[in-house]
């Protein structure tokens, strides 16, 4: 139940049917007796730079959570961004600091990395395949690179997106071979990464061309309108092992939730209360 010294954390995005962290947040909250609560805020792109500084002039918003497809733009509206973000260039995560300053973070890369780990999946060494220049995928890439792969091939889009993070990785990472590419082929890498939101609708083409998709593949996805994705369907039949999107959602979340000052919380201890259903 709200009440009037409830703390609340927007969760800005659009469209807002396919958003599962509410249902993840709250019971946590409810559990430890935290008077707080997310809640879904659907905000069209047009709208967002004007909205998200309304939205943090109500005093009881302490942070929000950013979603497609305002994470990048979220960059250049906060006060301050943290290293992580600048290097994915996108934000998923806001904190109204004291002084009412906002800083940006985010914690998509690091939660992806840590659901593949969790899933047995060794980074260090590892080639990478990623479609999705966007916020997500741009934050998938930047903490691939820190977990130590050895090269990362991003999939050219029509936009300028992928060209702009080949550029930001490179700029990081000079270590790594990192290219820019203009097939979706999977042969001869160990990951591949559904960066984007394909798969969100019915009708969505798949990410990859898997006409030569190996049993030897990680598959990585975002998406989680539904656990088994047609990315992730195609990757079980070839026996490969993969992470479902929500993975990524239930290991970023202790980081959310330390970042805001909620102390912290396992996966499993998430999933235990977690009502997200299909």
């Amino acid at each position: 139940m709200l009440s009037g010294k409830s703390t609340l954390i927007p969760l800005l995005g659009y469209p807002t049917y396919a958003f599962k962290a509410p249902l993840v947040y709250n019971p946590w909250f409810e559990k430890h007796n935290i008077d707080a609560m997310v809640i879904p805020m659907g905000v069209k792109a047009e709208d967002y730079t004007t909205t998200l500084r309304s939205v943090f002039n109500m005093s009881n918003v302490h942070g929000a959570l950013i979603t497609m497809p305002h994470k990048v733009a979220t960059v250049g509206l906060v006060d301050e961004v943290s290293i992580t973000a600048k290097i994915a260039g996108s934000c998923n995560a806001i904190l109204k600091r004291p002084d009412g300053s906002l800083l940006g973070d985010m914690f998509d890369g690091s939660g992806f990395v840590r659901g593949i780990q969790r899933n047995g999946f060794k980074c260090e060494g590892a080639t990478v395949l990623l479609v999705g220049a966007g916020g997500v995928g741009s934050a998938i890439a930047a903490s691939l690179a820190a977990a130590g792969v050895r090269a990362i091939s991003v999939y050219k889009t029509r936009s300028d997106a992928a060209v702009n993070l080949v550029a930001r990785l490179k700029e990081h990472y000079p270590q790594i071979d990192i290219q820019l590419v203009y097939s979706t082929d999977v042969s001869g890498f160990d990951l591949i990464v559904n960066g984007s939101p394909l798969g969100m609708k019915d009708d969505d083409p798949l990410p990859f061309d898997l006409t030569h998709l190996s049993p030897g593949t990680f598959v990585g996805e975002v998406v989680t309108k539904q656990e088994i994705t047609p990315l992730l369907e195609v990757a079980r039949a070839k026996g490969c092992r993969y992470v479902l999107g929500t993975e990524m959602l239930f290991e970023m979340i202790p980081a959310y939730l330390e970042f805001f000052g909620f102390g912290t919380a396992t996966p499993e201890e998430l999933k235990s209360v977690a009502r997200i259903s299909y």
